[in-house]
């Protein structure tokens, strides 16, 4: 049995954790994209004719999405490790490089944080981003309690898409507290769109040519074409919702369509194993870049 590690070791186990498990250059990348598309295009919806311009509360709300979404990372390592035993048997939690009680020591640095960051912006703020972390937890009882849940590809995206709700819910709520915006009934489908955006890569990145019975993958459900076809259509409505949305300022958004375009052809016609991947992220980080684009240019009345 060995000795725990040094408490002067473990900063460095996280951030090999973090290297590993939650590639900044992706995760960071993404969350602050989605944070500033949201906030620039919910400003351009609200019509105060001003172009859209961050602020320090855009940078508190841009860290809490990254740091809350490295708190789910860092549950879904903890629930998932018993399948990760069988099919992934080289991550960080299952071959000793961190451990469950660094994991869990340093999800409550980030609860902390995240509560200091947010009275910053607004109470409302703090109950928001808290309420995401909560049904992180939630979701780790439950799977835990029904093993089944989390084994079909189909209803474990059901229980655990709310995550991701909940933080745009985080995002949007902020905003309004805040003062930024004004309550629309067109906030449904602004976040709608955001979520179409993000359900296109979860499903290209669980589709597949091979079949694994025990694998969770979307193209065991609906075969790799069907999910292929889900995926890209996902991309569709997410340009959709935009044009409908933002009008001429959806038109910059409509371009980032190329990308899941070319990767349904690559994995559809040609037959590439990844070929749905590295597009479908691409479409992602494009699409918030341009939606954003698109309101401070209509804004300015380019």
């Amino acid at each position: 049995m060995t000795s725990p590690p040094a408490v002067a070791q473990v900063p460095a186990r996280l951030g090999h954790f973090v290297r590993r498990m939650f590639r900044p250059r992706i995760y960071v990348t993404y969350g602050v994209l989605w944070t500033v598309a949201l906030e620039g295009t919910a400003e351009n919806l609200s019509g105060s004719g001003a172009a859209w311009t961050p602020s320090w509360p855009t940078g508190v709300r841009a860290a809490s999405v990254v740091l809350a979404l490295l708190f789910a990372r860092m549950a879904d390592e903890q629930k998932d490790l018993e399948y990760d035993r069988r099919h992934h048997p080289d991550r960080p939690l299952v071959t000793g490089a961190i451990t469950v009680a660094e994991l869990r020591g340093a999800m409550v640095l980030i609860t902390v944080l995240l509560i200091v960051l947010n009275l910053l912006v607004s109470a409302v703020s703090v109950a928001l981003i808290l309420l995401g972390l909560g049904y992180t937890l939630f979701l780790v009882a439950l799977e835990r309690r029904f093993p089944r849940v989390a084994g079909n590809p189909l209803t474990g995206l059901l229980v655990s898409y709310p995550v991701q709700v909940l933080l745009a819910v985080y995002l949007y709520g902020s905003l309004l507290s805040a003062g930024v915006i004004d309550a629309d009934r067109r906030a449904v489908p602004l976040l709608a769109m955001f979520a179409c955006a993000f359900l296109q890569f979860e499903f290209a990145r669980k589709t597949e040519w091979r079949q694994d019975p025990g694998a969770r993958l979307y193209s065991q459900v609906f075969g790799p074409r069907g999910s292929a076809a889900i995926s890209l259509a996902l991309a569709v409505g997410a340009v959709a919702l935009g044009l409908a949305l933002l009008g001429r300022a959806g038109l910059l958004p409509a371009l980032a369509l190329v990308l899941p375009a070319l990767g349904a052809w690559r994995f559809l016609l040609r037959r590439r194993p990844s070929g749905l991947l590295l597009p479908a992220m691409g479409f992602v980080l494009l699409f918030h870049l341009l939606c954003l684009s698109g309101s401070t240019v209509t804004a300015l009345g380019w």
